[in-house]
């Protein structure tokens, strides 16, 4: 059986315990065969003075230096595509069969820079609402439980 990987690299200052201990209670629980790991990466600072596709910029770089190499990236933007559940699953599904490891980005205060974003296999968006995002951590790694539950024939995605 291959092995998923799946990365999730958001650019973030330390996030609340509660998000923390979700985000951990989730990806404790992926099934066998999915190995998942979060990893936060520093925002730059906003009071620095530099514009704003500079800080960007900077994030994308730490980003990227995260990245394994050859994955498939997906970026987490309130523009992007908006799945359900079952479509979500449908897609990981294709992304898994493919091969490489899938990196979710998530961007600091002001998103993702933009050349990050087109070079994303997907521009995803978790909802129509804005979100914290120690939140959209933690609803991320549910939605990857979720998916992978619902590919594993688990009754989890009914609940």
């Amino acid at each position: 059986m291959r092995v998923a990987r799946l990365l999730i690299v958001a650019v973030a200052a330390k996030a609340p315990g509660w998000a923390q201990a979700a985000c951990a209670e989730y990806l404790k629980r992926m099934p066998r065969g999915f190995e998942t790991a979060l990893e936060t990466v520093r925002p730059e600072p906003r009071s620095s003075g530099k514009p704003l596709e500079r800080l960007l910029a900077l994030e994308a770089a730490r980003i990227r230096e995260r990245l394994p190499r050859g994955a498939r990236l997906v970026a987490l933007d309130e523009r992007g595509r908006e799945l359900n559940t079952a479509q979500f699953a449908a897609q990981l599904r294709r992304w898994l069969d493919d091969g490489p490891p899938t990196a979710f980005a998530i961007g600091g205060p002001d998103g993702l820079d933009p050349t990050l974003r087109r070079e994303a296999a997907l521009e995803l968006r978790l909802s129509a609402l804005t979100l914290p995002h120690a939140l959209a951590q933690v609803l991320l790694c549910e939605q990857l439980y979720r998916a992978a539950s619902l590919l594993g024939g688990h009754p989890y995605h009914r609940a």
